[in-house]
């Protein structure tokens, strides 16, 4: 779990087949940045542009995971060299300072906005159509691993577009400051929003009778 506040920006300096088949996935070498990793152990989770990887190699300023071959079709940025937003996993006692993040991608979007608008930059992007219906206004969204507050929702023939505001040190301390109009970003939609649609879906559902005790 993660809460998409951003803790450094690292790059991805190697990317590494992990065999030969098409169907291999690749290992990548992540210089940390200013992520410390001295308390990282092997096995720990570090969100990285949004999706959760597990380290299988740790050294004094980079760690290496392997991402398989689903996770690339299903993600962006993590199949080239460049500079990617890293998150250590939350722990209990942790400031929760975003919302709720699994590190799980839902979806890959595209840019379609990125202006400044007075002190702030103006970021719009266009959201697959099945994530349509769990966008809210007022509602959190995660770009890249940051932790994000809708405030527009356009539903369009093609998917839904997202209005929302950046702050100058969010686009400072984020690969954020990198996007364009056309660029991909990995999106996760709000755990909340995933529930409720559960919870409603289950309204007219028959009740499964508890087992007895007897």
């Amino acid at each position: 779990m993660f809460t998409g506040i951003v803790a450094a920006v690292g790059r991805i300096t190697e990317v590494r087949p992990l065999g030969d088949q098409e169907d291999a996935g690749v290992r990548l070498v992540i210089a940390a940045g200013d992520l410390p990793l001295q308390a990282s152990r092997l096995g720990d989770s570090i969100a990285i542009q949004g999706a959760c990887m597990t380290v299988v190699s740790l050294h004094e300023s980079t760690f290496e995971v392997d991402v398989s071959r689903e996770s690339l079709v299903r993600t962006c940025g993590l199949d080239r060299e460049g500079e990617v937003n890293l998150e250590h996993a939350l722990r209990l006692g942790d400031s929760l300072d975003g919302h709720l993040v699994a590190g799980h991608v839902d979806g890959v979007g595209q840019v379609t906005c990125f202006e400044s608008v007075g002190e702030s930059t103006e970021l719009r992007v266009i959201v697959p159509a099945h994530l349509s219906k769990y966008l809210a206004y007022k509602g959190s969204i995660t770009v890249n691993g940051v932790s994000l507050t809708v405030n527009r929702v356009d539903d369009q023939e093609e998917g839904t577009e997202i209005s929302i505001n950046l702050i100058p040190h969010t686009v400072q301390v984020t690969t954020l400051r990198n996007l364009q109009i056309g660029s991909p970003v990995n999106l996760e939609i709000d755990l909340i929003a995933r529930y409720v649609e559960r919870m409603v879906g289950a309204m007219g559902a028959v009740p499964v009778p508890a087992p007895s005790l007897a």
